[in-house]
């Protein structure tokens, strides 16, 4: 490959960015908060645009301990934050905004190193806010940060992550990690090691509610073989890898959202399999079990919204 070949070319609009490196292709909407689209040799990954999530679906230890009147604020903040483009920066370079007075000094052939966007997310219930900053580089990847500032007397956080939903079900999972479902206060007995999961297990509880989180992380390949295209007839496999960049991290691969097993109240009532729901955290409150009739997680294991929380991955 010569260094030609493994430029970024930009396309500016005013409502979006397209970035093309290779055979990577990400469409970024300023109104959405983030990418919209993410082609890998013609496959889509996106079914709508990432967002924060703050919000795990309950547990029965929980509900037991009260931290779904706690934490409430978080539900609606997930999915009601506004989004907001903040920052545009080419090689460097920030751009001026709005789009519409500077696109004309763009060309339509534009070739760079690096884009990167930065969208905030303003929270309307706990009035807080987090930015979510993507960047594109020559080698194709995107490095994702979510940063959460920490404000005084925000709730607790139930979980501190990233969703991104896909079009279709994954087929399975390879991840290198601790073995088996894993949470901050049940970790013991996870083996690091690389593990091969088939399809997206939900654990049979009677009342859905979180689980399927894996903790230390380094690294997870998600395969999928349909797409929603219906001109897209090959039905082979294809890979969409999401790598540490600093710390390692947790996620859960599930074929529900957090609200659809919230919402749940025995397994039938949950709707049919249609897409896969990642979420990448960069923490998320333990379980707890020491009962269920009130005593909480222990405090190492809760996220203190107070303070200040960042994680940053990349996907390739």
């Amino acid at each position: 490959m010569n260094m030609q070949d493994s430029l970024i070319k930009l396309s500016f609009g005013d409502c979006n960015l397209g970035a093309v490196v290779n055979d990577h292709e990400y469409l970024f909407s300023y109104d959405a908060g983030g990418p919209t689209s993410l082609r890998v040799g013609g496959k889509e990954w996106l079914y709508r645009s990432p967002r924060p999530m703050f919000w795990r679906a309950t547990t029965e230890n929980d509900q037991g301990n009260g931290l779904p009147q706690r934490a409430a604020a978080w539900y609606a903040d997930s999915q009601f934050a506004r989004p907001e483009l903040i920052q545009v920066v080419v090689n460097g370079k920030t751009i001026a905004l709005p789009f519409d007075v500077e696109n004309n000094v763009h060309t339509a052939d534009e070739k760079v190193d690096q884009v990167g966007l930065t969208f905030r997310y303003h929270a309307p219930i706990s009035a807080t806010h987090c930015d979510v900053i993507y960047t594109v580089n020559a080698d194709a990847t995107l490095q994702v940060k979510v940063d959460y500032p920490g404000f005084v007397d925000a709730p607790e956080l139930p979980v501190f992550g990233l969703q991104m939903i896909m079009p279709t079900p994954a087929t399975g999972f390879n991840y290198t990690g601790l073995s088996g479902e894993t949470y901050p206060d049940r970790m013991a007995g996870g083996i690091p090691g690389t593990y091969a999961i088939q399809g997206l297990p939900v654990t049979p509880y009677l009342v859905p509610q979180d689980c399927g989180v894996h903790m230390q992380t380094s690294e997870v390949v998600i395969t999928r073989h349909q797409t929603l295209n219906n001109a897209d007839s090959d039905t082979s496999t294809y890979d969409l890898q999401i790598s540490q960049l600093k710390d390692s991290f947790a996620f859960s691969l599930l074929p529900y959202t957090a609200y659809e097993l919230e919402n749940a109240t025995h397994q039938d009532e949950l709707p049919p399999v249609r897409h896969t729901v990642l979420t990448v955290m960069g923490g998320v409150r333990g379980v707890g079990g020491i009962d269920s009739w009130g005593s909480d997680v222990q405090p190492d294991y809760r996220i203190d919204a107070t303070q200040p929380h960042t994680f940053e991955f990349s996907v390739y």
